[in-house]
């Protein structure tokens, strides 16, 4: 029993640091690429971002303030866990928003454009490259931002659809209105293309931590590799009957089907096993079931 709560308590470190680096990521590229070239995008932090242009209110009280509301869905429909790591992300994100503004502006007060003057473009694509960074690993790690990437959560819940896709779809409506506040089409363009770097930067990240292998194993001691990689590597191993064509002589397969980060690690105890053994390594496109990704459908 004790050996289990240590593994989730370790699991639950891993994923508030991870948490906190992805968030870091995110309030560095507002504070330091997207509020001092008042771009906008999708979101709680876009709606946060247009308040804080149109009043001069700051960012991460409004921020905190709208996803106050949010709350009470995450913790009826995802469940109180996630409430948790939402609570922890929507508090921690608000200090930081204030911390990397604080550490960055001038002694005027306000934000300084580190690419230079013009430079709205670039400050696009670097400010949203770590905005999808940032929370694409938050959701890797069962975390969530707060406001619209809890409704993306809650539709991911039930249906097979990619996040990205989900909080593109919720923000496309955040990002249109920002015309009628600054009747300037450029604001809007420049939302966009934040929001569409973000997504694909999302699924992204999102999809290498889920990538999959299948391996075929063909050697004498299928015996010990099967029981190495079950124990080892913890993952389950099929074996199948084969027959070499060339010999004729029947031979056991091992099948395993694991994440791409423990390849290394199966290839080192197959080796060290078998240094004669036969391996196939081919990557899948998805895995479903039993400690691997669930199948959604309606």
């Amino acid at each position: 029993m004790d050996k289990i709560l240590k593994i989730r308590l370790g699991r639950d470190v891993k994923d508030y640091l991870s948490i906190t680096f992805g968030l870091m990521c995110y309030a560095l590229g507002w504070a330091a690429f997207l509020l001092p070239y008042q771009i906008t995008t999708g979101g709680v932090t876009g709606i946060s971002a247009i308040i804080y242009y149109v009043t001069g209110v700051e960012i991460q009280v409004s921020y905190f303030i709208i996803n106050a509301l949010f709350l009470g869905f995450a913790l009826k429909i995802l469940g109180p866990k996630f409430s948790l790591k939402t609570v922890y992300a929507i508090f921690m994100l608000t200090f930081l928003l204030w911390l990397f503004q604080a550490i960055l502006k001038g002694p005027d007060g306000n934000l300084p454009q580190l690419l230079g003057p013009g430079q709205e473009f670039m400050a696009c694509v670097v400010g949203a490259g770590l905005l999808g960074f940032g929370i694409g690993i938050v959701f890797c790690n069962n975390g969530s931002t707060g406001g619209t990437d809890i409704i993306a959560w809650i539709i991911n819940k039930y249906k097979d659809v990619t996040l990205g896709r989900m909080m593109m779809y919720c923000d496309i409506v955040i990002i249109s209105s920002c015309y009628f506040i600054f009747h300037d089409w450029k604001r809007v363009l420049f939302g966009f293309c934040v929001l569409f770097i973000m997504s694909i930067v999302i699924d992204y990240v999102i999809n290498s931590t889920r990538q999959s292998v299948q391996f075929l194993i063909f050697s004498r001691k299928h015996d010990e590799i099967a029981e190495g990689i079950t124990k080892q590597i913890d993952r389950g191993v099929t074996l199948l009957d084969g027959t070499g064509w060339y010999s004729k002589q029947n031979i056991k397969v091992v099948v395993v089907l694991a994440k791409k980060s423990q390849s290394l690690d199966i290839f080192r105890l197959v080796k060290d096993i078998d240094p004669n053994a036969f391996i196939s390594q081919s990557n899948v496109v998805g895995v479903y079931g039993e400690g691997f990704d669930k199948l959604k459908i309606k």
